[in-house]
């Protein structure tokens, strides 16, 4: 497949309620699309899950775009007829970027396997056709605010709660969730807000049966996470630690982990996620798909990888209305607490040109030579 150019737009989606974590609190989500041409007319759509701000991850969306123009897509184009299979290895001579590389691969993939006429899910691995939806709750001004926003969720049908947590806002909000709610699978999320100084704090967590604590200490601490496994009954999971097959890997190695949030864009791509997968399932090890408040072709894709076999738990792959009033492709509509995979061809929605351009806040076509 030879590509002809790739648009990369700039778009500012607000969001439906603000989501605050220990990283900071977003009002809008503002994201890079990737629309490639093929020379022949074909067309793959994508989106770079990085912040605004190198808050979550050293990306951010300018430096993207940025490495994108000047040293990725150039390597792509060189290339010539290339394959999805092939980006990676294309590309490994550029150190970092897993979102801006995996945002290459998922918009050559989808323009490769819609000229195929094959499904993300079914070349991916799919196993089923709907998957459980859990749901992500920010970190909430009140308890009371908090116990209003998790029985919206519960009301809706979500199969899995996920609170956001951090000192001074972890074992309280937890205890009154669960005794409202004794029964939901609950887990909770650190995003790296803890040190090693708290284990006996964590600790505190065990008793309220939670199927797991996300990336309690620093991303760069997996010898910390292996360490309060040993003090804490709690599951740990680990999410920014993991940056690819390897780290996976290691981790494991370490029994710094039992459970594995797999991130496509934090990775390098949905080729990457499978390979972890494959990994966890080889080893015994729960997998989840998270999520990065993606629009509806981002979760697209992920609601495709979630129906791999090994994803065991609810991962962050909710509806649209969980985010955003109005997708930017067809919508995600949960129904008892499930989605359904899309079976079109690539990713599987379609996409609302007309809003697209409605939220696009800059623009820019880089082409093949």
């Amino acid at each position: 497949m030879e590509i002809k150019n790739v648009e990369i737009r700039t778009i500012q989606l607000p969001l439906v309620r603000p989501f605050r974590t220990s990283f900071g609190t977003q009002l809008s989500r503002e994201l890079l699309l990737l629309k490639l041409t093929t020379r022949d007319g074909g067309e793959g759509w994508s989106e770079c899950v990085a912040m605004s701000e190198p808050l979550y991850s050293p990306e951010y969306t300018s430096g993207c775009q940025d490495v994108m123009e000047r040293f990725l897509l150039p390597a792509i184009f060189e290339r010539g007829d290339v394959r999805a299979e092939e980006v990676a290895e294309i590309l490994k001579p550029f150190l970092g970027h897993q979102m801006a590389k995996a945002a290459i691969e998922s918009a050559i993939l989808d323009a490769q396997l819609k000229d195929e006429g094959i499904s993300f899910g079914s070349y991916l691995g799919s196993s089923r056709e709907l998957i459980d939806c859990g749901v992500s709750v920010g970190i909430a001004n009140s308890i009371d605010e908090l116990v209003k926003e998790v029985g919206l969720y519960v009301s809706e049908g979500y199969r899995r709660i996920k609170l956001k947590i951090e000192p001074g806002w972890d074992i309280e909000p937890v205890r009154v969730i669960r005794e409202t709610w004794p029964n939901i699978p609950l887990q909770v999320d650190a995003n790296q807000a803890y040190s090693r100084s708290d284990y006996s704090h964590l600790a505190g967590l065990d008793p309220y049966d939670l199927l797991l604590i996300e990336q309690p200490l620093d991303e760069h601490d997996v010898l910390g996470h292996a360490e309060l496994a040993e003090v804490i009954s709690t599951p740990v999971c680990l999410d920014e630690s993991i940056t690819s097959l390897q780290a996976a890997r290691d981790a494991l190695a370490l029994k710094a982990t039992t459970i594995i949030n797999i991130k496509p864009g934090r990775v390098g791509g949905y080729l990457e996620s499978v390979r972890i997968h494959d990994l966890c399932a080889e080893n015994d090890i729960a997998v989840w798909c998270g999520g990065m408040l993606e629009t509806g072709i981002g979760r697209a894709a992920n609601v495709a990888l979630a129906s791999l076999p090994g994803f065991t738990l609810p991962g962050d792959t909710s509806a649209s209305s969980r985010y955003y009033h109005r997708d930017i492709t067809t919508p995600f509509v949960m129904d008892d607490g499930q989605l359904r995979v899309p079976q079109g061809a690539g990713i599987g929605v379609e996409i609302d040109h007309d809003f697209i351009e409605e939220i696009t806040t800059a623009r820019k076509i880089i082409s093949a030579p």
